[in-house]
């Protein structure tokens, strides 16, 4: 069909993501290590225009939502060409230690992402 694969979308979000965590100061790894792993719990995609292979895409990241023990995270995947959204979506997340049970968040990391500075990436 020559259109990227559906699932692959949630996969571009998973790495904006991490690399608006990154670039707000929040070592994902790190996090881990201090025993703070942020489980998805619930994914949304609306799909728009469809992605093509070997196109670049842009994935624009904003915190909408954080409360000590949870957060919502949207997206935005654009065409890097020419800015054509292709489609969007939002990742729920739990707090959650090593052991997955749900844990307060770290006020170092609940700061970064209610100050929002997880934002375009």
């Amino acid at each position: 069909m020559g259109v990227v694969y559906h699932a692959n979308y949630i996969v571009w979000m998973e790495v904006g993501r991490v690399e608006a965590m990154r670039a707000a100061g929040v070592d994902y790894a790190q996090m881990e290590r201090e025993g703070v792993v942020v489980a998805v719990v619930g994914v949304e995609v609306d799909y728009r225009v469809a992605a093509r292979y070997d196109e670049v895409v842009e994935v624009g990241v904003r915190v909408t939502e954080v409360l000590s023990r949870k957060m919502r995270i949207e997206y935005e995947i654009r065409r890097a060409t020419d800015g054509m959204v292709l489609a969007t979506g939002a990742t729920r997340h739990l707090f959650v230690s090593k052991e997955l049970r749900p844990m307060r968040c770290p006020d170092k990391y609940l700061d970064v992402f209610r100050g929002k500075r997880l934002t375009e990436n």
